[in-house]
């Protein structure tokens, strides 16, 4: 692992760097981004940071300096090879009072690469009964305030999946904790609208565009009578479903196959870009 926090690299990764005030840490005044790292080079990395910047906007907090993240990439992804893995950059409040207010303390911007894993190509989800609040002041942002997804998670680990999916208030479809959802209802390929309250996914955004799709929003037992049913995002790419709930899915069925193959074919384009 390397890691790089205003401005300095870490000798040691694990040592105590961000202080205890930081309003990151208290109340989870922060915004993020996870981006994969192939052969040593970013995939979409303006694509992310332009997220950064949209999020840090809608949390208020201010303005991410772009140079100064892309110094923190370059300087992590210089400590060796990696030829799988992901950056974590984190931005947040910086020092503030114990408390919801901030202070006038700078910002606080780290940046993390560690080696990942390969993503299995199928896993399996279950459906949680807590909503996403789509009419809420942090829906659509990426930000560090995630305890909801590490219950989700803990609901869906104890049955046995690897991923949990929210409905919105309206009761439809949503997102995975960490992940946009496709489906395939009458051969047609479909996904959630932005106004669902779901992320703005890179890997959501450049699959419509490349494979195709379209955007609705409709019950979530609609997934009932899915025939296929996929997952994306930054660290699973496309990754079929093979169980959601109790109900068993082939997968990777045809179309998620064809996505999948789209996605190897296209990913080299955004390296280091």
């Amino acid at each position: 692992m390397q890691a790089w926090v205003n401005g300095q690299m870490l000798a040691d990764p694990g040592a105590a760097a961000i202080g205890v005030a930081d309003h990151g840490f208290t109340v989870g005044d922060g915004v993020f981004e996870a981006i994969k790292v192939v052969d040593g080079q970013p995939f979409a990395l303006t694509r992310h940071l332009d997220r950064l910047a949209r999020s840090a906007a809608g949390l208020g907090l201010p303005d991410v300096d772009d140079t100064a993240v892309r110094r923190g990439v370059a300087a992590v992804l210089d400590g060796g090879p990696l030829p799988l893995g992901r950056i974590r950059i984190t931005y947040t409040g910086g020092p503030a009072p114990l408390g919801s207010g901030r202070g006038d303390a700078s910002p606080t911007l780290v940046a993390v690469a560690d080696a990942m894993a390969p993503t299995a190509e199928t896993t399996s989800v279950v459906t949680v009964p807590w909503p996403r609040n789509e009419r809420g002041a942090l829906a659509g942002l990426k930000t560090t305030s995630y305890a909801e997804n590490v219950v989700a998670l803990a609901r869906a680990a104890e049955a046995g999946a690897t991923e949990a999916v929210f409905a919105n208030l309206a009761g439809h479809l949503c997102e995975g904790t960490g992940s946009n959802v496709f489906y395939v209802v009458d051969g047609e390929l479909r996904t959630p609208t932005l106004a669902s309250g779901c992320l703005a996914g890179v890997t959501r955004a450049l699959l419509l565009d490349w494979f195709g799709g379209v955007e609705v929003d409709e019950p979530i037992e609609t997934v009932d009578s899915a025939s296929e049913i996929f997952l994306v995002s930054t660290t699973r790419d496309v990754q079929g479903v093979t169980r959601w709930d109790d109900r068993d899915l082939p997968a990777p069925g045809p179309v998620t196959a064809e996505a999948m193959a789209c996605w190897r074919d296209r990913e080299p384009e955004l390296l280091g870009l």
